[in-house]
């Protein structure tokens, strides 16, 4: 019987992957009630279980993707792959209007440009001080600073190796972890209490996971005018950085 199961869990690996999945977002949101009243989004910490999760799938089998190395949860594999990342970028990118974000004026388009330029640099600083001195490499973990989903969207696009990829998405997602986290606690000192203010932040911030789960614990109200600015910025990112900050990197590098 228990044989039978795994064997219709294996043939139903994308299935058995969403209830993953669901399980551990449900678990994580509980444990985000109970024990932090909401102060540590939900999210932050579904990601900090995958990331464990995908560190012991490694240990176990000595792959090197993680989690989906078990073929019980190969299904894993498919479900963050290529397909339903660019599916998700879409989705997003229709869910937003451009005339709401001139709301923002003058400002918030500012904060989407500086927003993707400071996170990129600050991410091909830290490459350079790790060693990297390719124009390849310093975009693309230049650009998982912007965001987890630029990261391999600009790999991809420039050449990267799987190597350099993985390191951009690392860097998006420890970004999109401190958002979470980070915004409740410094939302005071920054004025961030109106749709205003939280238009600009998510232009400056641009991580999509990080900003809406980090304005949902600080005023849920917030929400959507952060996450439409996040996610412009998400797409000025994969639009710039995979050819304008490439080019400016491949003069240098």
């Amino acid at each position: 019987m228990f044989d039978t199961l795994i064997a219709v869990f294996q043939n139903n690996g994308l299935i058995v992957s969403f209830a993953l999945v669901g399980i551990i977002m449900y678990i994580s949101y509980k444990i985000s009630d109970k024990l932090t009243r909401g102060r540590l989004h939900g999210s932050a910490i579904a990601i900090v279980f995958g990331l464990l999760l995908a560190y012991l799938g490694g240990i176990h089998t000595g792959g090197e993707k993680g989690l989906a190395d078990i073929q019980l949860f190969s299904g894993i594999g498919l479900m963050g792959g290529g397909m339903l990342r660019d599916f998700a970028i879409v989705s997003t990118a229709f869910g937003a209007s451009f005339e709401e974000i001139k709301k923002a004026g003058v400002s918030g388009v500012i904060s989407l440009f500086a927003g993707v330029i400071v996170s990129f640099f600050v991410g091909v600083t830290i490459a350079i001080l790790f060693g990297y001195t390719d124009a390849v490499s310093l975009t693309t973990i230049g650009a998982g600073a912007v965001t987890y989903i630029v990261g391999p969207v600009t790999g991809a696009a420039v050449g990267a190796s799987s190597e350099v990829m993985a390191l951009s998405i690392a860097a998006g997602l420890v970004k999109s972890i401190l958002v979470m986290i980070g915004t409740p606690f410094v939302a005071k000192y920054i004025g961030l209490n109106n749709p205003r203010t939280a238009l600009v932040f998510g232009g400056l911030m641009g991580t999509t996971s990080g900003v809406a789960g980090g304005l949902a614990a600080t005023d849920p109200k917030l929400v959507p005018y952060g996450a439409m600015t996040a996610t412009f910025y998400t797409g000025l990112g994969c639009l710039l950085c995979p050819s304008v900050l490439f080019l400016i990197m491949k003069s240098f590098f």
